[in-house]
């Protein structure tokens, strides 16, 4: 998979310490993007499964943040990793300019990889709607979704 960075000690991509994991490759491109040389795919370094989790798991304090780019552009194998890190106890965000509902209607790896996530922030970056005063999202479209809640409810109905 490519990756671009993996960042240690991080505290504003999520709640408390955490490792964040940029992935290579967004489809969304959205105006104002913080980091738009994550679009490219082709950006960042090949890295395994092995080696990613490797790396995150060598700082033990910190919870993990899956970024990029977006990570659910390479589900498949951003899957693997968030299965490998949950299994370890991380708790686990996911940023993604997809919404909920598009990731649940896409299915396949992108539900799988959900299911390993606690909290998915959603949605595009508009740069209309930005707003500095909100917390670890960038403009007011942007949910911060605990999934353990709102998966159960939607299981009810």
């Amino acid at each position: 998979m490519r990756v671009l960075n993996i960042l240690h000690d991080s505290v504003v991509d999520g709640e408390g310490l955490r490792t964040v994991i940029f992935f290579a490759g967004c489809p969304h491109f959205c105006k104002g993007c913080h980091n738009p040389e994550s679009w490219n795919i082709r950006n960042g370094s090949e890295m395994t499964v092995d080696e990613v989790v490797a790396e995150v798991l060598s700082n033990p304090l910190c919870e993990v943040t899956l970024s990029g780019g977006d990570p659910f552009f390479q589900a498949s194998e951003v899957a693997e990793v968030a299965r490998r890190l949950k299994a370890h106890g991380k708790n686990i965000w996911a940023y993604t300019g997809y919404t909920l509902e598009q990731l649940l209607e896409l299915g396949g790896d992108y539900v799988e990889l959900l299911s390993y996530c606690d909290v998915l922030v959603d949605g595009p970056f508009i740069l209309a709607e930005r707003d500095l005063s909100l917390d670890f999202r960038g403009s007011s479209n942007q949910r911060v979704i605990k999934l353990a809640e709102v998966l159960v409810k939607s299981e009810r109905t």
